[in-house]
């Protein structure tokens, strides 16, 4: 947890956090960012969505294929541009960006095909 100064600080992965009755948007750390698509998957109610916002990497690893095998988002939105991430929003203090970004967009309960579409 890391408190930003907005709102209250809670851990979302905590074992208290039991459900969610709406949608979740976020960009989580991408060392958790497994984690938080699970929980969150798991605490909603069917036909609501999540929205993660990360790198493009995502989509590989033997650690995430069993995610996209039994619960595949129903689309990814990827950035045709870099885009620069700053920590804290201290965008002077990092260069351009080297990482590819993408929406990944799953609605609980979706069983068809990924569809895969581009943004700016």
């Amino acid at each position: 947890m890391i408190d930003r100064g907005y709102g209250e600080v809670a851990d979302f992965l905590s074992i208290d956090n039991l459900e969610w009755n709406g949608d979740i948007v976020t960009n989580p750390p991408y060392r958790y960012a497994l984690n938080f698509v699970e929980k969150a998957l798991q605490i909603i109610p069917e036909g609501r969505k999540v929205a993660m916002f990360l790198k493009l990497t995502f989509l590989e690893g033997k650690g995430r294929r069993h995610l996209f095998k039994t619960q595949p988002p129903c689309r990814v939105w990827v950035s045709s541009s870099r885009l620069k991430c700053a920590m804290n929003g201290n965008f002077k203090a990092f260069g351009s960006s080297a990482a590819a970004y993408a929406w990944f967009i799953w609605e609980k309960g979706y069983k068809g095909e990924t569809i895969l579409k581009w943004f700016n």
